[in-house]
């Protein structure tokens, strides 16, 4: 007498709905885009050359110039 009457207790509900579908794959693609985004900048990092960072030559005057003339 408990028991909760479903209208269609012969089928069961499903797992896999339109909405959880959705709520799976904006996961996923939301994660992947962070994975993506922190590789580049990792890929990016070890790119650059440090020693070639232009900097001022003398105080005053912002005259910029390579680190290093093998830039």
């Amino acid at each position: 007498m408990t028991d909760i009457i479903r209208p269609h207790a012969a089928r069961p509900d499903r797992f896999w709905t339109g909405p959880r579908l959705f709520a799976i794959a904006a996961t996923a693609a939301v994660m992947l885009l962070f994975i993506g985004a922190n590789a580049h900048l990792i890929a990016v990092s070890f790119a650059s050359k440090p020693d070639c960072v232009l900097q001022p030559a003398k105080e005053g005057v912002v005259v910029y110039s390579a680190a290093k003339p093998s830039c």
